[in-house]
């Protein structure tokens, strides 16, 4: 395994003979498949249930296949973690929108204000909706659907839509509370 940084997290990490089994396997699994652990799932070890719990809904929605492109997800995470200002989130998921995209440039303007980045209509319908969702949820209404019916998703994959969007707004929230740093391998992924 690699070495992590001294510091991932403003809250103690706990060591790889302090992680439960179930948290080493996952640790494992990501080193041999991404060639490093990524820290958030280091800093969320320390309560491994918790974290094995979060993962497995974040995996099932983020890794597996559903409703939207896995482009499309990483679109809604990136769009949602600038929103937020979370840095962990918009490094880590800024590389995997490289890579699913296979769009650098577009992958980076969408990270820094999805306006101006070259998207699909239906990728700029996910964006706004993203957007609304993330900031103001209290204005959210049933005419906010339309839009995303236009672009072709049905019930299935607008409700896909949220529960991703949601999931990045509850996750950059834990990392940006706890001080968690991105890898540093994810600045060079996919350029």
């Amino acid at each position: 395994m690699t070495t992590p940084p001294s510091r991932l997290s403003w809250i103690r990490v706990p060591t790889e003979a302090e992680a439960p089994e179930g948290v080493k396997k996952l640790w494992a699994k990501s080193e041999a498949n991404m060639g490093f652990t990524p820290n958030v799932f280091r800093a969320q070890a320390l309560n491994g249930e918790q974290f094995l719990a979060w993962w497995n809904y974040f995996n099932l929605l983020v890794n597996k296949e559903g409703q939207l492109s896995n482009a499309e997800r990483e679109l809604l995470a990136v769009v949602v973690s600038g929103l937020n200002r979370c840095t962990y989130c918009e490094v880590s998921h800024g590389a995997a929108l490289r890579f699913f995209s296979g769009e650098p440039l577009k992958a980076d303007t969408a990270a820094i204000n999805w306006r101006h980045a070259d998207l699909s209509p239906r990728e700029r319908v996910l964006c706004a909706y993203a957007e609304k969702l993330t900031r103001r949820p209290d204005e959210m209404t049933e005419a906010d659907l339309g839009p995303l019916r236009e672009v072709g998703l049905s019930d299935e994959a607008i409700l896909e839509v949220v529960q991703v969007i949601a999931m990045f707004n509850m996750t950059n929230r834990v990392s940006s509370a706890l001080g968690f740093v991105p890898n540093p391998e994810y600045h060079t992924q996919s350029r």
